[in-house]
């Protein structure tokens, strides 16, 4: 790991990412100032400025809903972008890392989904996330794709910041209890690629191209999420009643699975990484914001 780049390090994962990295080599992190994944030009100047062994791409276009009315900006940033820095990561033999999502499946498996379960989206930002997936294994060369879901962190917009606001601003909240999935920090994220790029060698990473899924252990659902943060954060009143209901009663523009549990075993099996429990995630996460109540 000689020459690193961090795409997108003002979000949840890239400030992750810079931390876990910034001693490791040469890093450099960019916000969308320096590489605005929606200009492909800016992208490709980036890359050829910097020349990088390794590219970290945690840019993406994550607002769910608003890529219902924008879906040819969402295109640009998570289809196209990934398919640029792949043409450029191919050019220079250098490894290529992206991060996707459990929005790719349609939920309707009871199981968790597999890397090689068929991928059917259910909304434009799915849409667009398997597009860049799509772009990047057709350009070839060294690429590992991380899927993950329910992505969480002490930065940014996140479930767990929005439930820390608006839990002590209101006497209920009426959270969906009938989507399921991991709830994943982005410093578990960040932690497991860093383990990755130091503990595999070159040729081996050479021969471990492809999608990964890498997730917290363990699941809930969306209400049990805001309850288990309401348990473990301190408050300076009583925290919001939770009332758990169905998706159909929370419409939202897009629609999201009701089923995203991923397996992380093909994780496991390749690179002897496994995440920690979503519930110890989160006690670190509140740790970090000063909230932990143990």
């Amino acid at each position: 790991m000689k020459k690193i780049i961090i795409l997108g390090a003002q979000g949840q994962l890239g400030t992750e990412l810079h931390k876990t990295f910034q001693n490791t080599g040469d890093v450099t992190a960019l916000g969308r100032d320096a590489c605005d994944l929606s200009n492909p030009a800016t992208i490709r100047s980036a890359i050829q400025k910097y020349r990088p062994n390794v590219i970290l791409n945690a840019a993406a276009y994550t607002a769910v809903d608003r890529a219902e009315s924008e879906p040819e900006l969402a295109m640009r940033i998570n289809g196209d972008a990934p398919g640029v820095l792949a043409e450029e990561a191919k050019k220079s033999n250098t490894l290529l890392i992206h991060y996707s999502t459990d929005y790719v499946f349609d939920g309707s498996k009871r199981d968790p989904w597999n890397e090689d379960d068929p991928i059917r989206p259910l909304n434009q930002y799915g849409l667009t996330k398997m597009a860049g997936e799509r772009n990047i294994e057709q350009i070839g060369g060294r690429f590992l794709i991380f899927r993950t879901s329910w992505v969480f962190s002490p930065y940014g917009h996140n479930f767990l910041r929005t439930m820390l606001r608006v839990g002590q601003e209101r006497k209920e909240l009426r959270v969906v209890n009938d989507q399921k999935g991991a709830p994943t920090s982005a410093l578990a994220l960040a932690t497991a690629t860093h383990r990755i790029l130091s503990d595999c060698a070159e040729h081996n990473l050479d021969q471990l191209t492809g999608i990964y899924h890498m997730t917290c252990g363990g699941e809930t659902t969306w209400c049990g999420f805001a309850e288990a943060i309401f348990a473990k954060a301190r408050a300076s009143k009583p925290w919001a009643l939770v009332v758990g209901i169905p998706s159909s009663q929370y419409p939202t523009p897009a629609t999201r699975p009701v089923n995203s549990i991923l397996s992380n075993k093909k994780l496991k099996a390749a690179f002897d990484v496994a995440l920690p429990s979503w519930e110890s995630a989160l006690d670190v996460a509140l740790r970090a914001l000063n909230v932990w109540k143990n």
